[in-house]
């Protein structure tokens, strides 16, 4: 997964350091890119099993297109991210002491954006766009929890609950606000499609049989800085 992160990251560098301005009849459109990062909160809503919302981080590199005699400036770009995610379990049969077992999730989300301005000008702008997204399988934080028992599923192993569908497609709406260089974003990100499809085709679940259906559910806050 790490060199997968640092290929991401080296494709994302090269394809973002431009900067150059148009004319565009009387108007000024300014073309630009910004970096940032900042924290996350990741969840799938699903009728499973239960989940909790764990937190992450996300770094992202969006080049931006700022046009002054519209309603709204346009942007694309890039989000890396790592997020955590967690749900109950047994380190024995039977058990009654349930523990926390976290996973970790990592995504790459390529995005397009509209941002409307509201007050006719960009030191707010309220954001929203669709996402393409490459995601990897679950991996445990704790592999020393690989055999404990999940609390929803009687004898299915923690690690044997990894697989997900890794391409996904997301909606993105929130809000952006700053002066200057310095921008802050909030950002909420909802998958449209069934991230738990790959789990209808486990092992385990040729015996449990069950539907699995849960959508991605994620927040960002994000600071960055624009050029």
């Amino acid at each position: 997964m790490k060199k997968l992160q640092y290929t991401l990251l080296v494709a994302l560098t090269i394809g973002f350091v431009t900067k150059n301005f148009a004319q565009h009849s009387r108007y000024v459109i300014k073309n630009g890119f910004s970096i940032g990062g900042g924290i996350t909160q990741f969840d799938i809503i699903t009728d499973n099993f239960e989940t909790k919302k764990g937190e992450g981080w996300i770094g992202n590199m969006t080049a931006t297109v700022e046009i002054p005699h519209k309603w709204y400036n346009l942007s694309y770009g890039m989000q890396l991210s790592e997020n955590t995610i967690s749900t109950t379990g047994f380190d024995v049969p039977l058990s009654s002491i349930a523990q926390d077992i976290e996973y970790k999730i990592f995504t790459a989300q390529l995005q397009f954006l509209w941002h409307a301005k509201p007050f006719k000008t960009s030191h707010f702008t309220i954001d929203f766009g669709p996402m393409l997204q490459y995601n990897s399988d679950l991996e445990l934080s704790d592999d020393e929890q690989e055999n404990f028992i999940l609390a929803d599923f009687d004898t299915v192993q923690a690690n044997a609950v990894k697989d997900l569908n890794n391409f996904n497609v997301n909606g993105s709406i929130g809000a952006t606000l700053g002066i200057g260089f310095f921008k802050v974003r909030a950002q909420y990100i909802y998958g449209f499609t069934n991230i738990l499809d790959a789990l209808n085709d486990s092992e385990f679940n040729q015996v449990l049989g069950r539907d699995f259906k849960g959508n991605q559910s994620m927040f960002a806050f994000t600071g960055m800085i624009t050029f």
